[in-house]
């Protein structure tokens, strides 16, 4: 553990939306974070800045890129001294320009798009959100195993950000829904292969945030009715997700390992 105290929180994705309320949450509490990002290096600064407490850094990597995965694991872990907790929040929802012209927002409908936008859309989207937090836990979890935890505190815990889409289905974005499937079933298959070296392993599946990615569907026309799907009237808040996450994360919640959390207001039952 590093001088200043608490556990080592690793939160990828943590420049904004979900990501930097999550830092934001674990720093409260007394947590040292890591604040990872990809491109948005001032926004990252920014959360940085602004967390209480001592012993933070940033670490930078594209998840779709295994070293860079492995290096920013270890950058991690070296700075925090130890990585207590892993977020794997960061996720591509698509720019339309990835997906080809004439898409909104990234969609890839299959009987809109051509087959090279949709090739393209697939493998952009699970490499990020998909082979990105696999590739990632690996490391992390290899870390956990190596450096003894401070007395009282379990060897390790991963929280995975899936999504509700996983389950109501996402014609418009087939493979963000997909990849958040995915994202649920590894955490599974990883809560059974930890639990044995100490580490447990949940994913929370959230509906619509309040965040950047979702401001262009609840500031345009489909916003009141985005809303109306839940019986609350409202889309979450980025800081009820990041609440959520600082409780699966607890060290008495081991029990909850294996579990898929459902974090939609009521908007979808299954």
């Amino acid at each position: 553990m590093g001088a200043a105290g608490g556990r080592g929180v690793l939160v990828t994705g943590a420049s904004r939306g979900i990501g930097a309320a999550t830092a934001q949450a674990f720093a409260a509490r007394g947590d040292r974070v890591a604040v990872h990002y990809r491109s948005g290096e001032e926004q990252a600064r920014a959360v940085l800045a602004d967390l209480p407490g001592e012993g933070h850094l940033l670490v930078q990597g594209d998840l779709a890129d295994p070293q860079q995965v492995a290096r920013l694991a270890d950058e991690a872990a070296t700075g925090l001294g130890r990585v207590d907790v892993l977020v794997n929040n960061a996720a591509r929802f698509l720019d339309p320009a990835d997906a080809g012209e004439g898409s909104r927002r990234g969609d890839h409908r299959v009987t809109d798009v051509s087959y090279e936008a949709w090739v393209a859309a697939w493998q952009a989207t699970l490499a990020t959100n998909l082979l990105g937090p696999a590739n990632l836990t690996f490391c992390v979890a290899r870390h956990m195993g190596a450096v003894p935890p401070a007395d009282g505190l379990p060897v390790g815990r991963v929280v995975n950000v899936g999504s509700r889409g996983a389950y109501r289905g996402e014609p418009d974005v087939p493979a963000y829904g997909a990849s958040k499937a995915g994202l649920h079933a590894f955490g599974q298959s990883m809560a059974v292969a930890l639990a044995p070296v100490g580490i447990a392993v949940v994913s929370v599946a959230p509906g619509f945030v309040a965040t950047d990615m979702a401001a262009a569907l609840l500031d345009g026309p489909e916003g009141d009715a985005i809303r109306g799907q839940s019986p609350f009237g409202r889309v979450a808040r980025p800081q009820e997700v990041a609440d959520a996450v600082v409780a699966l994360a607890d060290p008495g919640a081991e029990w909850l390992s294996g579990a898929v959390v459902d974090l939609n207001g009521a908007s979808h039952l299954r």
